[in-house]
């Protein structure tokens, strides 16, 4: 997750100081979390990690224009986005882009339902549950959940409304619900009817 707090404290350090270090704190926070969303896009693991490094190292390289910047965490999440659909269009994959065909990498969180539950075999269950869900609900239940986006980042990043990613969420954390708890509580065993001779001889 991409602490806002921290982001812009790294933010000011790496535009009015120049400070390195800030930058490779930034760098190493980021990376990893860019990469995810970039794979959500291209689905070479390889390529987003290239992508990733790319918005990064851009980020030094126009380290005086970070000031201007409004919000530098959502800023990072734009601009991998963008540097990866054009990373698709320059290997001549520029078909329409649609949600329902990307695969997502999904982990666990402190944020989400996982952490009502402690055994090895419920956390499994909640992962298959994750990704069962429709690809679009496990973009955003990604971005709201794991990677801390507000609902109204997450709209302005995939272009959806506010209302389009509340109704999502909604139905990802029903269907997780459903799945986790429906597989781990049994039904009571149910007597069974003994026949008229059990009967008369009982």
């Amino acid at each position: 997750m991409i602490d806002r707090d921290k982001i812009i404290d790294l933010q000011k350090r790496i535009g009015q100081f120049d400070d390195m270090y800030a930058y490779e704190t930034l760098f190493l926070m980021c990376f990893p979390v860019l990469t995810r969303f970039a794979y959500s896009f291209i689905k070479s693991r390889e390529l987003s990690e290239e992508i990733a490094s790319d918005v990064l190292i851009r980020i030094w390289n126009r380290r005086e224009k970070l000031q201007g910047i409004t919000d530098f965490r959502l800023y990072l999440y734009v601009s991998t986005r963008n540097t990866a659909l054009n990373a698709l269009k320059k290997q001549q994959q520029a078909h329409i882009f649609s949600l329902d065909d990307t695969a997502i990498w999904m982990k666990a969180d402190e944020a989400t339902p996982e952490q009502l539950f402690i055994t090895a075999e419920l956390m499994k269950k909640i992962q298959a549950a994750i990704q069962q869900l429709p690809a679009q609900c496990r973009l955003i239940y990604k971005l709201i959940k794991e990677d801390g986006l507000k609902y109204r980042e997450a709209a302005e990043l995939l272009h959806l409304s506010v209302k389009t990613i509340e109704t999502q969420m909604s139905i990802a954390m029903k269907r997780l619900y459903a799945a986790v708890f429906h597989n781990s509580i049994k039904e009571p065993d149910r007597p069974v009817a003994k026949s008229e001779s059990e009967k008369k001889n009982g």
